[in-house]
């Protein structure tokens, strides 16, 4: 086995995120640079590829790997996991559910965390068939439908 394939079958399930900040809405304060450095740190996650895209009023877009942008030093010191493997292909499918005048943080990273069982299920012959995430609004809707549905019924 190659380094390379050795590394592949001890990896976790990789995941990525878009995460929009409307025009006049963005409030960057290093909060969030300091979890991903935090939760980096910790060995929960491990940064495969971060970028800024830019979708400018005229539907261009501009998009910057986060070592070509100033001030973010703490997730500056991430950059020896940066693998940078997002294609422009990947960026143009990404800010076309951006809306214009908008900026987005585009995030890839390693589940660290899973990474044993998810080698271990590898090893056992497993593949995985499917995966999702449950909004958390829709967890909330979910659990006040449910409690409305008991007062209703306690009132009767």
């Amino acid at each position: 086995m190659t380094d390379e394939a050795a590394d592949l079958d001890t990896m976790g399930p990789v995941d990525y995120l878009v995460i929009e900040f409307p025009a006049g809405k963005q409030s960057f304060t290093g909060e969030m640079a300091a979890e991903l450095a935090r939760l980096s740190d910790a060995g929960i996650i491990r940064i495969l590829d971060l970028l800024i895209i830019i979708k400018n009023e005229d539907g261009s877009i501009d998009a910057m790997e986060i070592d070509d942008i100033e001030g973010l030093d703490e997730i500056r010191q991430l950059e020896s996991y940066i693998a940078e493997i997002l294609a422009a292909d990947d960026v143009d499918m990404l800010a076309a559910a951006m809306e214009p005048g908008t900026v987005a943080g585009v995030l890839v990273w390693e589940n660290t965390w899973a990474a044993p069982f998810a080698s271990a299920a590898r090893h056992a012959g497993g593949q995985l068939v499917a995966t999702g995430r449950i909004p958390l609004q829709a967890i909330a809707a979910s659990m006040e439908a449910e409690l409305a549905l008991e007062a209703a019924t306690e009132g009767n």
